[in-house]
């Protein structure tokens, strides 16, 4: 028995890598491209695999379609070729199946087709029918061209789900402050990067949330997102999480332990507070961010992972490094691209609009009105100085939403839980005062009591600020 496939194949033979056993490495026709072939001719099926691989094609041989379906999620093919008449299930009641799943395109061949059959094919779905024996050449193009359209349907999802994400931005980093929408720009512009980003802010900005963003903007947003906390480990422990344990090491019986940077394989690594990471762990760490190879504690093979790599700070670390505490060449790895987070009292126009946005989730949760926002409820969000940025303020409206179930409660009773709320102005005008002499105040310490200087960088003229000043009951002399 002839099989034109494999006579294509063996006339083909001119140094092409085969790609039949799924070795990863890539042939001259479609790099990259996986295949399940489904016949229950054995020497047809051993045809197929050889021309495909030998044309760079990932095979999956199949002898029926009983376990397709559970294949095609394993393998994740870009289309599918099978046989038509076939034991168990045919070709045909495959492609029925799979109507109206997001399936691969499913190409059918038969040495029994007529003109019935084809319509039959095409109207349930198939992509193209082709009769044995067939052209090997128009298969080829076929197959192609069906792998082409398939990966260029999961591109067009994958963008909308990209520009879903980026209405989800506005909504995870809220707030119309020129800071927040910088950073959200920087993000959507870093998002289809693997650049190494590191995110320097303050306690409760919001660092992990903005780890994640750049993760599931990304074109690894399938793969995992691991976040690492490296203060939160001993050192005594930090490379075996970081880096995994060999089974052989500390005896035989010792359990093998993986790593964090195995798991985060194909994904993105989040290193929350890297300067505790421990001096000695760094070598290795630098070493793994470079090459994507580490070795676990006591192995003697190194292990690959394939990651992209955020981590954070909440001061910067060069006086780290001047201190001989944090490597320098590590650091400029990290510091490949640096966004800094805004805390959250030089955001103040977004104040409300975040505290409402909490008690609104707060309250649907406890399946209560939200609480009505007062004035005094405003002077005491604008008075505070939220040490604890909005982390803090969520904890807040969190209270406030607790004490309006018992049918009492305020934002300064809800703050004073978190310091000293004798000083909170009890109306609005007063609060403006108070954030007006915190500024000039700010202003006056920054320029060294130069006035002309601290007026300009206010926005006001020099008599302006002197009447504040007066207004106010600031003492000059008492910030310089």
């Amino acid at each position: 028995m002839t099989h034109p496939a494999k006579d294509a194949a063996n006339a083909n033979s001119n140094g092409a890598v085969s790609r039949g056993d799924s070795s990863g490495k890539k042939g001259k026709d479609t790099p990259g491209r996986r295949i399940i072939v489904i016949d229950d001719d054995r020497e047809m099926r051993d045809s197929l695999t050889h021309l495909l691989g030998k044309a760079g094609w990932r095979v999956e041989a199949l002898a029926d379609a009983v376990d397709a379906g559970q294949r095609i999620t394993g393998f994740q093919p870009d289309v599918i070729l099978s046989d038509v008449r076939m034991p168990g299930l045919s070709g045909l009641d495959l492609l029925r199946s799979l109507a109206g799943a997001d399936t691969p395109p499913i190409v059918l061949i038969s040495a029994h087709g007529d003109i019935p059959m084809a319509v039959e094919a095409m109207q349930d779905g198939a992509y193209t029918f082709l009769e044995k024996p067939f052209d090997p050449r128009r298969l080829m193009t076929a197959l192609r061209h069906a792998a082409e359209q398939y990966r260029l349907r999961q591109d067009t999802a994958r963008l909308r789900a990209r520009l879903a994400h980026l209405s989800d931005l506005d909504r995870i980093l809220l707030g119309d402050s020129k800071p927040i929408q910088d950073l959200r720009a920087d993000i959507l512009d870093l998002g289809e990067t693997d650049a190494t980003v590191m995110l320097l802010g303050e306690t409760g900005t919001g660092k992990e949330l903005v780890a994640r963003a750049l993760h599931d903007l990304s074109p690894r947003a399938a793969g995992p997102f691991i976040a690492l906390n490296c203060a939160a480990l001993p050192e005594t422990h930090f490379e075996t999480a970081m880096f995994g344990l060999s089974g052989g090491h500390g005896g035989q019986n010792a359990t093998a332990q993986t790593g964090t940077l195995s798991v985060a394989d194909g994904g993105t690594l989040f290193l929350d507070e890297i300067g505790a990471c421990p001096l000695p762990a760094q070598a290795k760490l630098l070493r793994a961010i470079e090459t994507r190879e580490f070795l676990p504690v006591g192995a003697t093979a190194p292990v690959r992972a394939d990651f992209r790599v955020v981590s954070a700070s909440n001061e910067r670390l060069d006086a780290a490094v001047a201190a001989g505490t944090f490597r320098e060449d590590l650091l400029y790895r990290l510091n490949t691209v640096v966004l800094t987070l805004p805390p959250l009292r030089e955001r103040r126009d977004d104040i409300p609009l975040l505290y409402q946005h909490f008690v609104a989730q707060h309250a649907a949760l406890f399946e209560i009105d939200p609480p009505e926002l007062t004035p005094e409820d405003l002077a005491a969000l604008l008075s505070h100085d939220w040490r604890g940025n909005v982390r803090e303020l969520r904890h807040v409206a969190e209270r406030r939403v607790l004490a309006a179930r018992r049918g009492r409660g305020s934002v300064a009773g809800a703050i004073s839980l978190d310091g000293d709320s004798m000083d909170v102005p009890e109306t609005l005008r007063e609060a403006v005062a108070s954030f007006e002499r915190q500024l000039i105040a700010k202003a006056i310490q920054a320029h060294k009591g130069r006035m002309d200087a601290a007026a300009e960088a206010l926005g006001i003229g020099r008599r302006t600020l002197n009447e504040k000043i007066v207004k106010l009951g600031l003492n000059k002399a008492d910030l310089i």
